[in-house]
């Protein structure tokens, strides 16, 4: 998930209680809660493709985490020492409520990244197996707006907060305004997304001018993380039928082609309930097709085939694989496709590699896909 949103559930989880453990505890559980992203520092160790490789990797694993919510306090607790030494006062952290804060919070990092189909790997460093939840997309406006509601009111009591909360919550509506232009597929459920924002920051406004903020404290927040939980369940059902219609679809296309499907997922989209992507492979190609929850016979913008190597191909694609960042890709992908671009193979082809969950082969999308130039055999 995105930092936004990790930065909101640390500091709802502090207003829902943590806050009480220990001075310096919601600073805290902000920082714990989204330090697992501090593997973004390999793309300065390496490439991008570095980052790809290391990327929810040990930061994200139960070890880490653990490490993590360890790291933090002790940290807080050296700072806030050193502080108290200068000043020539007595310190004020309590270590204990502080250390369970941000156990609790660097937990929440790992938890929000499984539910989206990016996935992660917990049991490094003994096992590099990517487990996906598949059920929520990586950046969702709705979660912005059941935890950007609790911790506005419980934290706006100053005319400095007000104004940058209001500015927080002008951006996000530009960034959704902006993903929501014409030409994108998604844009229909992201404008819906934007006229249930509008609505629901107007309510609140008012509602703080009446006084919620001090009428109910940090039940606001404990409200917060219940509805985000409701809310998981109700994507979770929903993403249970988008996977059995994606099944369906899948075993459809493969008999209809005499092909043995071997496996299937159906991700979200952006703000959408109703629209999921299906990848599906088969033991001699991958599949790409929109599912919705009710009638599977005809799926949404139909069914595109991307064909697995063979023979001559097959080989050409094994040769990209030594390239490094072909493994570091292959290593990721979870749909990983291969397509060889070839005049004949007189000198060089280009084999391009992506991942369907992201992008098509030859459509360059980050480190979500490549072109590797082989050495054809004649040479």
């Amino acid at each position: 998930m995105d930092n936004l949103t990790h930065s909101l559930v640390g500091l709802t989880a502090a207003k829902a209680g943590l806050e009480r453990m220990s001075p310096w505890a919601t600073t805290v559980c902000v920082i714990s809660a989204n330090a697992a992203d501090a593997d973004f520092i390999t793309l300065f160790l390496g490439d991008r493709w570095t980052l790809l490789q290391h990327h929810r990797g040990i930061t994200h694993s139960i070890v880490g985490t653990i490490a993590i919510g360890l790291f933090i306090p002790f940290l807080a607790y050296l700072l806030e020492l050193a502080v108290a030494s200068i000043r020539k006062r007595p310190r004020r952290i309590r270590f204990r409520g502080l250390l369970l804060a941000s156990l609790i919070t660097s937990a929440t990092h790992p938890l929000l990244d499984w539910t989206n189909n990016y996935g992660l790997r917990p049991f490094l460093p003994w096992s590099g197996r990517w487990f996906y939840g598949d059920f929520v997309y990586i950046v969702d406006p709705y979660i912005w707006l059941l935890l950007g509601v609790a911790a506005f009111l419980l934290t706006s009591n100053t005319r400095a907060k007000i104004v940058a909360w209001s500015a927080l919550a002008f951006g996000a509506m530009v960034l959704i305004g902006f993903a929501a232009r014409p030409r994108n597929p998604d844009s229909t459920p992201l404008r819906i997304a934007l006229m249930i924002w509008i609505v629901v920051l107007v309510a609140v406004s008012a509602g703080r001018a009446y006084g919620w903020h001090r009428r109910f404290g940090p039940k606001t927040a404990l409200a917060g993380l219940m509805a985000l939980i409701v809310y998981w369940g109700i994507l979770g059902s929903f993403h249970r039928q988008a996977l059995a219609n994606a099944n369906s679809t899948a075993a459809n296309v493969a008999v209809a082609r005499g092909e043995g499907l071997l496996r299937a997922a159906a991700m979200p989209t952006a703000a959408s309930f109703f629209r999921w992507q299906a990848v599906a492979e088969t033991d001699q190609a991958m599949y790409r097709f929109m599912v919705g929850l009710k009638d599977v016979s005809d799926p949404a913008g139909g069914v595109l085939r991307f064909p697995k190597p063979t023979d001559g191909e097959a080989a050409l694609v094994n040769k990209s694989e030594q390239d490094r960042r072909a493994r570091i890709l292959l290593g990721f992908a979870r749909f990983p496709i291969a397509r060889v671009d070839a005049d004949n193979c007189v000198g060089q082809a280009l084999v391009q590699w992506a991942d369907l969950r992201y992008t098509e082969p030859g459509r360059g999308r980050g480190n979500f896909s490549i072109d590797i130039p082989v050495d054809c055999p004649t040479r």
